[in-house]
């Protein structure tokens, strides 16, 4: 027996369901575009293994955990709109969803990650130059720090391969 489902109709359950966790449209445009600028990433990763979150982009050595967030899974400001029918339960959830982002972002900052967010109507040009530029930033800032931690004659990650 099939329990009962929090849709209004078979047609909603449908279009709900059908809806992609990963692989979005603004999230392939974005990766085409940071993977023109010749960065490469991991899709779809966990930044941390005890962390049962995932980011849409992943840049482990930099550590920069990029989130591409629809619209509507997660309360835009400009094109949020509630649902009518079963309206407390979407705003409970729209709630949740916020309020995890920001536990993840909160964590991963803690964990000296820098935390990209964006929404999905944003323009993915500009979206892929910012993630292009903060990653190119932390690896020159990351590689400056290896380098006077050599002149300190200390041992760094990349002088122990």
């Amino acid at each position: 027996m099939e329990a009962k489902s929090w849709a209004t109709t078979a047609g909603t359950r449908r279009s709900m369901r059908s809806n992609r966790g990963r692989d979005t449209k603004p999230e392939i445009a974005v990766r085409r575009l940071v993977h023109a600028q010749g960065l490469r990433y991991r899709v779809s990763a966990r930044p941390e293994p005890d962390l049962r979150r995932t980011a849409d982009l992943l840049f482990t050595r930099a550590r920069v955990a990029v989130f591409i967030d629809g619209c509507y899974w997660h309360g835009c400001p400009v094109h949020y709109t509630a649902p009518v029918a079963n309206g407390r339960f979407w705003a409970e959830k729209v709630a949740r969803n916020r309020e995890r982002d920001g536990e993840t972002t909160a964590v991963l900052k803690s964990r000296d990650w820098t935390v990209l967010h964006f929404w999905e109507h944003e323009s993915a040009h500009l979206v892929a130059d910012e993630i292009v530029a903060t990653v190119r930033n932390r690896r020159t800032v990351e590689l400056g720090s290896a380098r006077r931690a050599t002149k300190a004659g200390e041992v760094t990650r990349t002088d122990q391969s």
